[in-house]
């Protein structure tokens, strides 16, 4: 394997474990938080890493994000990328919403082609957490 993409590798695998530990923070303290994923393309890491945290209806999403808990999400979504010695200016650039039900509605519940229509970052759609 290439230097490279064993360095891409070796991000990925921390990036998946802090976005996890995010992610099993949020379960316990967010009604309606279901999972994360992320959207990166390693050529232009911090440009282009993003973090979507997915609810299960629209209204448990803009509950949450009408309250303490966007603030929160974004607070677990940096904590992961400090973590990981990911720098970025704007944590809020980097963080996005989304819902299941939004998805079922518009993408028939498929969220590799709903995350591929919204690939701002340029880059390969991460695992869900």
């Amino acid at each position: 394997m290439p230097s490279s993409k064993r360095k891409h590798a070796g991000i990925e695998r921390e990036l998946v474990r802090a976005l996890t530990w995010a992610c099993e923070t949020a379960k316990s303290e967010i009604a309606g938080f279901e999972w994360l994923t992320h959207r990166v393309d390693y050529e232009r890491l911090a440009d282009s890493l993003v973090v979507t945290w997915v609810f299960d209806s629209d209204a448990s999403m803009n509950a949450a994000l009408a309250s303490q808990d966007k603030q929160r999400m974004q607070a677990l979504t940096q904590a992961a990328f400090d973590d990981v010695g990911i720098s970025v200016s704007t944590i809020a650039v980097h963080v996005e919403f989304d819902s299941e039900e939004r998805c079922n509605a518009q993408h028939g519940g498929d969220w590799v082609a709903r995350l591929n229509s919204r690939q701002r970052a340029g880059g390969r759609h991460g695992k869900g957490h």
